[in-house]
């Protein structure tokens, strides 16, 4: 098994070395699929550890980078780049566990001591998770400006609406935003070719109230929709700032001023909302936006130079905006604002806040568009990087669910106390973390925080998996429009004449 494992490694290292062997990939392919899915297999049945598991999880990555070959979805050269990437960082992996699955039976060592190291690093990441948590949530809460501004002191605002095919939600959120006691306040909705007429009439029924109607146009095959939406709203706001917010957004009379104000304060350039979850008959139990929000506020995101950022709220100066590039740098992102915020915070112009009953901005998403937000941004926030994939869903495997599978499991299997000790310590320490996340974003039932995270753990990692198949071998569709560029820009036969 592991000469044949071997085997199939160099043959498809020399697929992409060797230039004459490409051409002839659709033959060689699915040999080295079923190569690798049998060695693996086979070599985990002979022998299952943690090294033979990783080697077969590994493989398994290894296939799904072989079979996007097959599927041909992309330009050749494309295909030929990135799929080498992938397969030379997956088949490294796998030489280096090999590697050290080799010395460790060299020198006749035990299996036990793996597991202990992997206790304490699972202990130790629950802990610098647990006290990262505990200092975002200090630090993301809006405070109360030491200076008040005046009518005269406040900058105009725009509250950019980008709406497509919307009724209802889109009729609340704007409802919502003019009972608003801001002083300088434009509202502009965008009707983004809705295939329904309810949508423009909705919004030209606000009109006595003061809200702008803008007529969107076709999207263009260089831009997302979304984020031509974005760029034609930009062109038409006349504030300072534009707020962009999505339909399932409410505000409170007064949210608009004091984030304004909180704001300024802090001498921000660009804020980044996370709303809380409105209370109502089931409306704030979820396990997909649980997940969203916790990638969000628990780990150290700053340390990774990756801010957090939430599109469904979020305000920026129009002078930082032009300054960065607008939209036209990200023409084709699906998280555009990540972009932004990346940017300005390098000059310490970014924050990330999230909001309290004080504040009062909420969000109403239904579970079934929580799904779909999910699944369009989940792959692309990973580069849209099947290795990428595997190392995140490992170590969210290995660090966020498999604690738990030993604290429970360890009566049964005699891991041992010490052990059992480190798995009960380490899911404790999570479990207080999601905790004290869904609490301060009004997140699931009281008693159901606290055994809800395996779950929504579980439900994160099958969407992510999801994601990372529609955007490879399907369609992903955001508000009835394909986002999914390969699937737009490549052909992968010409029609017959």
């Amino acid at each position: 098994m592991v000469w044949l494992l071997a085997i199939s490694s160099l043959l498809e290292l020399c697929l992409y070395v060797l230039p004459s062997l490409w051409p002839a990939r659709k033959a060689m392919v699915p040999l080295l699929v079923f190569a690798t899915g049998f060695a693996s297999g086979g070599l985990f049945m002979w022998r299952p550890n943690i090294m033979s598991g990783l080697i077969l999880l590994l493989s398994a990555y290894r296939i799904f980078n072989d079979v996007r070959i097959i599927e041909n979805r992309m330009h050749d050269r494309y295909l030929h780049r990135t799929t080498r990437r992938t397969s030379l960082v997956l088949l490294a992996a796998q030489l280096l566990v090999g590697a050290l699955w080799l010395g460790w039976h060299q020198a006749h060592l035990a299996s036990c001591p793996l597991w202990y190291v992997l206790g304490f690093l699972q202990l130790a990441t629950a802990a610098v998770l647990l006290g990262s948590t505990l200092r975002r949530l200090r630090r993301t809460l809006p405070v109360a400006a030491a200076k008040t501004y005046s009518d005269a002191q406040l900058p105009s605002l725009t509250i950019a609406v980008p709406a497509r095919n919307e009724t209802e939600d889109l009729e609340q959120c704007l409802r919502s935003i003019i009972t608003s006691n801001y002083p300088k306040l434009e509202v502009i909705v965008l009707d983004d070719c809705s295939q329904t007429k309810r949508t423009p009439e909705i919004i030209r029924s606000f009109a006595h109230d003061g809200v702008r109607f803008v007529q969107g146009t076709e999207p263009s095959q260089t831009w997302l929709p979304k984020n031509q939406a974005y760029q034609r709203l930009a062109e038409e706001a006349s504030g300072e700032y534009i707020l962009f917010c999505g339909v399932d957004v409410r505000f409170k009379p007064d949210a608009v001023r004091m984030l304004m104000t909180s704001m300024l304060a802090r001498s921000k350039q660009m804020v980044s909302i996370l709303p809380q979850r409105a209370d109502g008959t089931g409306s704030n139990f979820t396990l997909v936006q649980a997940m969203r929000y916790w990638w969000e506020l628990v780990p150290p995101r700053r340390l990774l130079q990756r801010p957090p950022v939430i599109g469904s709220c979020w305000v920026v100066a129009q002078a930082a905006l032009k300054r960065v590039g607008g939209f036209e740098a990200v023409t084709r992102s699906i998280v555009p604002e990540a972009y932004f915020a990346r940017q300005l915070i390098r000059q310490d112009g970014y924050a990330f806040l999230r909001s309290d009953d004080r504040l009062g901005v909420t969000t109403t998403k239904a579970t079934q568009q929580q799904r779909e937000t999910a699944v369009r941004t989940r792959y692309p926030q990973l580069h849209r990087r099947p290795e990428q994939v595997c190392a995140a869903a490992t170590a969210e495997f290995a660090f966020l669910l498999l604690p738990f599978g030993l604290a429970i499991g360890g009566f049964w299997w005699h891991i041992g106390g010490a052990m059992e000790f480190l798995a009960i310590a380490a899911s404790l320490l999570l479990i207080s973390s999601y905790a004290l996340m869904a609490m301060a974003t009004n997140l699931n039932g009281r008693w159901f925080r606290l055994v809800a995270f395996p779950l929504v753990v579980l439900v994160d990692l099958g969407l992510l998996h999801y994601s990372m198949w529609q955007y490879e071998f399907s369609v992903v569709e955001w508000k009835g429009r394909n986002v999914c560029v390969p699937a737009m820009h490549a052909i992968p036969h010409l029609p017959k004449i």
